[in-house]
Protein backbone atom coordinates (compact mmCIF):
# COMPACT_ATOMS: atom_id res chain seq x y z
CA UNK A 1 0.00 0.00 0.00
CA UNK A 2 1.35 3.67 -1.09
CA UNK A 3 2.08 6.39 1.14
CA UNK A 4 -0.10 8.55 -0.32
CA UNK A 5 -3.18 5.77 -0.16
CA UNK A 6 -2.36 5.72 3.90
CA UNK A 7 -2.61 9.53 3.45
CA UNK A 8 -5.74 10.10 1.60
CA UNK A 9 -7.55 7.21 3.90
CA UNK A 10 -8.65 5.44 1.09
CA UNK A 11 -9.34 2.17 2.80
CA UNK A 12 -10.30 3.20 5.92
CA UNK A 13 -7.24 4.22 8.36
CA UNK A 14 -8.89 7.16 9.84
CA UNK A 15 -11.88 5.26 11.06
CA UNK A 16 -9.61 2.74 12.96
CA UNK A 17 -7.59 5.90 14.30
CA UNK A 18 -11.33 6.97 15.84
CA UNK A 19 -11.93 3.92 16.74
CA UNK A 20 -8.57 3.40 18.87
CA UNK A 21 -9.17 6.87 20.15
CA UNK A 22 -12.90 6.18 21.48
CA UNK A 23 -11.78 3.28 22.85
CA UNK A 24 -9.01 4.52 24.76
CA UNK A 25 -11.78 7.48 26.01
CA UNK A 26 -13.72 4.52 27.29
CA UNK A 27 -11.52 3.39 29.30
CA UNK A 28 -10.06 6.48 30.55
CA UNK A 29 -13.62 8.23 31.36
CA UNK A 30 -14.67 7.85 35.24
CA UNK A 31 -17.92 6.30 35.86
CA UNK A 32 -20.72 9.29 36.19
CA UNK A 33 -23.85 9.14 37.35
CA UNK A 34 -25.78 11.16 39.85
CA UNK A 35 -28.65 8.52 40.52
CA UNK A 36 -26.00 5.38 41.10
CA UNK A 37 -25.74 6.01 44.87
CA UNK A 38 -23.94 3.36 47.24
CA UNK A 39 -27.62 2.50 47.93
CA UNK A 40 -28.86 1.83 44.54
CA UNK A 41 -25.47 0.10 43.50
CA UNK A 42 -25.93 -1.99 46.39
CA UNK A 43 -29.61 -3.11 45.89
CA UNK A 44 -28.74 -3.34 42.30
CA UNK A 45 -25.18 -5.51 42.97
CA UNK A 46 -26.32 -8.85 41.93
CA UNK A 47 -28.35 -7.88 38.69
CA UNK A 48 -25.21 -5.91 37.72
CA UNK A 49 -22.95 -8.47 38.28
CA UNK A 50 -25.14 -10.85 36.38
CA UNK A 51 -24.95 -8.57 33.32
CA UNK A 52 -21.93 -7.60 32.98
CA UNK A 53 -20.76 -11.21 32.86
CA UNK A 54 -23.72 -12.03 30.33
CA UNK A 55 -22.33 -9.46 28.35
CA UNK A 56 -18.57 -10.12 28.82
CA UNK A 57 -19.17 -13.70 27.93
CA UNK A 58 -21.22 -12.61 24.71
CA UNK A 59 -17.85 -10.19 24.07
CA UNK A 60 -15.69 -12.93 24.59
CA UNK A 61 -17.30 -15.43 22.39
CA UNK A 62 -17.71 -12.75 19.15
CA UNK A 63 -14.34 -11.70 19.33
CA UNK A 64 -12.63 -15.45 20.14
CA UNK A 65 -14.94 -17.34 17.22
CA UNK A 66 -14.81 -13.73 15.11
CA UNK A 67 -10.93 -14.22 15.08
CA UNK A 68 -10.73 -17.85 14.87
CA UNK A 69 -13.32 -18.06 11.44
CA UNK A 70 -11.45 -14.94 9.63
CA UNK A 71 -7.42 -15.11 10.99
CA UNK A 72 -6.22 -15.66 8.00
CA UNK A 73 -7.74 -11.92 6.58
CA UNK A 74 -8.01 -10.28 9.26
CA UNK A 75 -6.95 -6.84 9.40
CA UNK A 76 -7.68 -3.28 11.08
CA UNK A 77 -8.55 -1.93 8.50
CA UNK A 78 -12.42 -1.93 6.79
CA UNK A 79 -10.63 -2.77 3.61
CA UNK A 80 -11.00 -6.29 2.87
CA UNK A 81 -7.00 -7.93 1.74
CA UNK A 82 -6.75 -9.05 -1.44
CA UNK A 83 -7.04 -13.10 -1.00
CA UNK A 84 -9.93 -12.41 1.40
CA UNK A 85 -12.79 -14.62 0.73
CA UNK A 86 -16.28 -14.66 2.30
CA UNK A 87 -16.58 -16.11 5.62
CA UNK A 88 -20.59 -16.95 6.56
CA UNK A 89 -19.96 -19.63 9.02
CA UNK A 90 -19.66 -19.57 13.18
CA UNK A 91 -19.83 -16.59 14.78
CA UNK A 92 -20.45 -14.69 10.91
CA UNK A 93 -23.62 -17.06 10.91
CA UNK A 94 -24.91 -15.21 13.97
CA UNK A 95 -23.64 -11.45 12.81
CA UNK A 96 -21.63 -10.02 9.99
CA UNK A 97 -19.39 -7.98 11.94
CA UNK A 98 -18.73 -10.31 15.12
CA UNK A 99 -15.41 -8.26 16.60
CA UNK A 100 -17.25 -5.07 16.34
CA UNK A 101 -19.78 -6.56 18.37
CA UNK A 102 -17.64 -8.00 21.12
CA UNK A 103 -16.62 -4.22 21.62
CA UNK A 104 -20.19 -2.98 21.69
CA UNK A 105 -21.18 -5.89 24.57
CA UNK A 106 -18.41 -5.10 26.40
CA UNK A 107 -18.83 -1.99 26.66
CA UNK A 108 -22.26 -2.76 27.26
CA UNK A 109 -21.27 -5.15 29.97
CA UNK A 110 -19.38 -1.96 31.65
CA UNK A 111 -22.32 0.28 31.67
CA UNK A 112 -24.72 -2.19 33.16
CA UNK A 113 -21.84 -2.82 35.96
CA UNK A 114 -21.30 1.10 36.88
CA UNK A 115 -24.63 2.43 35.65
CA UNK A 116 -22.54 5.27 34.01
CA UNK A 117 -24.12 7.58 32.20
CA UNK A 118 -20.97 9.44 30.67
CA UNK A 119 -20.15 5.44 29.40
CA UNK A 120 -23.45 5.08 27.84
CA UNK A 121 -22.54 8.48 25.78
CA UNK A 122 -19.28 7.23 24.71
CA UNK A 123 -20.95 3.51 23.54
CA UNK A 124 -23.63 5.56 21.54
CA UNK A 125 -20.97 7.55 19.53
CA UNK A 126 -19.17 4.22 19.14
CA UNK A 127 -21.58 2.16 17.94
CA UNK A 128 -22.63 4.99 15.31
CA UNK A 129 -18.95 4.97 14.52
CA UNK A 130 -18.70 1.11 14.23
CA UNK A 131 -22.01 1.10 12.21
CA UNK A 132 -20.65 3.47 9.78
CA UNK A 133 -17.08 1.99 9.47
CA UNK A 134 -18.79 -1.67 8.63
CA UNK A 135 -20.84 0.36 6.17
CA UNK A 136 -17.89 1.17 4.44
CA UNK A 137 -16.56 -2.50 4.98
CA UNK A 138 -19.45 -4.04 3.23
CA UNK A 139 -19.67 -1.68 0.45
CA UNK A 140 -16.05 -2.71 -0.67
CA UNK A 141 -17.19 -6.82 0.43
CA UNK A 142 -20.30 -6.55 -1.41
CA UNK A 143 -17.52 -5.36 -4.84
CA UNK A 144 -15.82 -8.07 -4.19
CA UNK A 145 -18.66 -10.90 -3.25
CA UNK A 146 -21.60 -10.13 -4.95
CA UNK A 147 -23.31 -12.69 -2.84
CA UNK A 148 -22.53 -10.40 0.02
CA UNK A 149 -25.84 -8.76 -0.46
CA UNK A 150 -27.93 -11.84 -0.04
CA UNK A 151 -25.92 -12.59 2.96
CA UNK A 152 -26.61 -9.17 4.38
CA UNK A 153 -30.15 -9.71 4.16
CA UNK A 154 -30.38 -12.78 6.40
CA UNK A 155 -27.60 -12.05 8.99
CA UNK A 156 -28.03 -9.16 11.27
CA UNK A 157 -25.11 -6.41 11.32
CA UNK A 158 -24.06 -6.01 15.42
CA UNK A 159 -26.87 -7.85 17.15
CA UNK A 160 -28.16 -11.09 16.85
CA UNK A 161 -31.84 -11.03 15.52
CA UNK A 162 -32.30 -6.86 16.07
CA UNK A 163 -29.80 -4.87 14.75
Amino acid sequence: MSMLKILKGEHGEYLVVLQFVLFFVFVLTPAWNPLATPAVLSILLIPRWLLLGLCWLIAILFSGLGVLHIRDYLTPLPYPVEHNRLVKQGAYAWVRHPLYSSLIFAGLGWICFTLSLSHLLILIIGFILLDYKASKEEHWLTERHPEYADYARRVRKFIPWIY
